[in-house]
C-alpha cells in the first residue's frame, strides 16, 4: 500500500462515524491470521475487537476458507425472488434447530441493522392484518441501540443513540428507563414498576417491546439482570405486545450462552441475529419469527411480508454461516467462553484501582473498562497500535469482544497493554 492510497483515503472515503474535514487517523491493513492484524508497515497488533464481534474463529480460517471456496465455484450469488438454494436451506435448517422451538420461519437480509427494519416491520404488518392497526408504536429501552438504519434509529436512545440529529425525520417510539438490576441481582422493584407502568399505560398502541437482551451494547456496553428480561416477557404475554430480541451482538455464545435468552429462558416473538453468523467472513442477517406471526402477516391485505433485498440469502454468505455455525457447535465453547471470562476479569483487573476509571465489567467473551470521562479517539486510538493491540474505544469505554480462539498468552498480553495505556491515560 502506497502513501497516495492513504492519501485518496482520507480525501475521499468514508469511514464509520467519521469526518470527511477532519478524519480520525486509519491504519492500514494487509493481511490477518488467527487473531493477529497485520499492517502496511510489518507491524502485527492483537485483535480485541474481533471485527466489531463478528469474527468469532478468527481471521483466515481454514475451514471458513474452503466454505466459501467450494461454494464460489458453484455461484457466487443468486437472486432469492423465485429461486433458492442448497446453503440458505441449510443455513435456516440449522437456525430453526438451534433457536427457541417457537421460532420456526427464517427472513434472510443483508445486515443487523435491516434484519432490526425488517423485525418492526414484521411486528407492525401483523398487528395491521389482526385489524389492530393503532399498535404502530415500538416500546424501547433508553441506553439501547438497534443500528443505523431509520426505524433502527427510532428505536434506539434518543440521547445517547448517536442520531439526534435525525429526531424530526423519525417515527416517536416510546422509551422505557434502562434496566437498573445489575446481571446476576434478583429484579430491582424500580425496574418492576417500570416495566409494568409504562406497558400498562402505553399496551393499545404498542406493537412491540424491542430490547438488546442481557447487553446494552454501543449504548454503553452495561449489563443487566435475567430477571428483566423474564419480566419483560411475562408483561408482554400479558399485555399482548410482541418481544423482539436483538441478539445481533449477543448471539453464537458471546455472553457464555448460545444465546443471551437463554440466561431468563425466555423465548422472544422475533429474533434478530446477524454479527458472528457468518465467522466475520460476510454481511449477512437473519430474522426469526413464529409460524403464528407469519401467517397471520401473510393473511392480511399485501398478501405477502413486504420485504425482498437484492442480495437476500446469498449462497456464499449462506455457505460460509453454515460452516461457522459447525465450526462453533462442534468446539467447546461454553468451556472456552468460561475461560475467557476468567481471563478477562483477571487481566483487566488491575485497572479498579486506577483514579480515572469508574467501572471494570466482564460478561463472558466481553470486557469492559468503564472511564471516568470520555475518550479522544484520535489521541488514544494511535497508543493502542503502538502498543501493539487493536481496539476500538467509543464514549467512556474502552472494551474487548476478541475472537475466541485467542489463546491464554495472547489474551493475558491483550489486557496488560490495555491496562498499561488507560493508567497512562486516565
Amino acid at each position: 500500500m502506497q502513501p497516495e492510497d492513504l492519501k485518496f483515503d482520507y480525501e475521499h472515503i468514508w469511514h464509520p462515524y467519521s469526518s470527511m474535514q477532519a478524519p480520525s487517523p486509519v491504519f492500514p491493513v494487509v493481511s490477518a491470521e488467527g487473531v493477529r492484524l497485520r499492517l502496511n508497515d510489518g507491524r502485527e497488533l492483537i485483535d480485541g475487537m474481533a471485527s466489531w464481534w463478528s469474527a468469532i474463529h478468527g481471521y483466515n480460517h481454514p475451514v471458513l476458507n474452503q466454505a466459501a471456496k467450494a461454494q464460489i465455484d458453484k455461484m457466487a450469488h443468486v437472486m432469492f425472488g423465485g429461486l433458492t438454494h442448497p446453503p440458505a436451506i441449510a443455513l435456516a435448517q440449522k437456525l430453526v434447530a438451534l433457536t427457541p422451538t417457537a421460532l420456526q420461519t427464517v427472513f434472510f437480509s443483508d445486515s443487523g441493522s435491516v434484519s432490526v427494519e425488517v423485525a418492526i416491520k414484521m411486528a407492525l404488518q401483523y398487528w395491521h392484518a389482526r385489524g389492530k392497526s393503532e399498535k404502530h408504536r415500538l416500546i424501547s429501552l433508553r441506553r439501547g441501540y438497534h443500528g443505523d438504519t431509520f426505524a433502527a434509529m427510532s428505536v434506539c436512545d434518543p440521547v445517547t443513540g448517536m442520531h439526534q440529529l435525525f429526531q424530526r425525520n423519525l417515527h416517536a417510539q416510546i422509551f422505557l428507563p434502562e434496566p437498573k438490576t445489575p446481571f446476576g441481582e434478583a429484579l430491582w422493584p424500580e425496574d418492576r414498576e417500570a416495566l409494568e407502568n409504562l406497558l400498562a399505560a402505553h399496551h393499545q398502541e404498542a406493537a412491540a417491546l424491542i430490547l438488546e437482551p442481557i447487553v446494552q451494547g454501543a449504548g454503553g456496553m452495561r449489563f443487566y439482570s435475567a430477571s428483566y428480561l423474564g419480566y419483560a416477557r411475562q408483561l408482554c404475554d400479558q399485555y399482548d405486545i410482541l418481544l423482539i430480541a436483538d441478539e445481533i451482538a449477543t448471539g453464537f455464545g458471546r455472553t457464555g450462552k448460545l444465546f443471551a435468552c437463554e440466561h431468563a429462558d425466555i423465548t422472544p416473538d422475533i429474533l434478530c441475529l446477524g454479527k458472528a453468523l457468518t465467522g466475520g467472513y460476510m454481511t449477512l442477517a437473519a430474522t426469526l419469527t413464529t409460524q403464528s406471526i407469519a401467517q397471520t402477516l401473510s393473511s392480511g391485505e399485501a398478501g405477502c411480508f413486504m420485504h425482498g433485498p437484492t442480495f437476500m440469502g446469498n449462497p456464499l454468505a449462506c455457505a460460509v454461516a453454515c460452516a461457522s455455525l459447525d465450526l462453533l457447535l462442534q468446539s467447546d465453547w461454553q468451556a472456552r467462553i468460561a475461560q475467557l471470562q476468567q481471563g478477562l476479569e483477571r487481566g483487566l483487573a488491575p485497572a479498579r484501582a486506577y483514579t480515572g476509571v469508574a467501572d471494570v465489567r466482564c460478561l463472558g467473551a466481553i470486557g469492559v473498562i468503564e472511564l471516568k470521562q470520555a475518550v479522544n479517539l484520535p489521541q488514544l486510538q494511535p497508543k493502542f497500535v503502538e502498543a501493539g493491540v487493536w481496539v476500538r474505544p467509543f464514549g467512556k469505554l474502552v472494551y474487548v469482544m476478541p475472537p475466541y480462539i485467542i489463546s491464554d498468552e495472547d489474551l493475558s498480553q491483550l489486557c496488560q497493554t490495555i491496562c498499561q495505556v488507560v493508567h497512562d491515560w486516565a
